[in-house]
């Protein structure tokens, strides 16, 4: 499976990704608040800040999944519903710790939703550990807003650096 850079002329394609994985994801675990301010207009401002640190799963123009990082961060990692089980996630993982150890991390860290079952299971599946919730104060349209996140580690293999 070919894990590629993400390109501007995709960014469409790939917000409606994030925000129709971030709705599945998160709209029956999140407080009403957060959801009202994840609109699609704000997955893709955010997404083009960060396309520099995006990997692709897919063709251009239409993804099957995407990672993100930001610094020593696995900032936001999404995949397609007609994508999931299928090892995009995996790939997409892989690619993240390497990039990660690439630059020198030795303990990358990511975060979930607390009650984001399906991710959690996938990140232990993946060697990730879960070291307890923190609070947090992800960026909306209205400013900061305050939550409450697992935090999962994994240790880099040095031999990647």
């Amino acid at each position: 499976m070919q894990v590629r850079s993400a390109v501007v002329t995709e960014a469409d394609a790939l917000a409606q990704l994030w925000f129709d994985g971030w709705q599945d994801a998160h709209a029956a675990i999140l407080p009403a608040t957060l959801r009202r301010l994840r609109t699609l207009e704000n997955f893709k401002e955010r997404l083009l800040r960060g396309l520099a640190e995006m990997h692709v799963v897919g063709p251009v123009g239409t993804p099957l999944g995407f990672c993100m990082l930001k610094e020593d961060e696995v900032h936001q990692l999404f995949v397609s519903a007609q994508a999931r089980g299928t090892g995009v996630a995996t790939a997409l993982m892989s690619d993240a710790e390497a990039r990660l150890a690439e630059k020198g991390v030795e303990t990358a860290w990511l975060s979930c939703a607390i009650g984001n079952d399906r991710a959690a299971r996938f990140y232990k599946k993946s060697g990730w550990h879960n070291t307890g919730e923190y609070l947090t104060q992800v960026e909306t349209t209205t400013g900061p807003f305050n939550l409450e996140l697992w935090r999962f580690e994994k240790r880099l293999a040095t031999a990647a650096r």
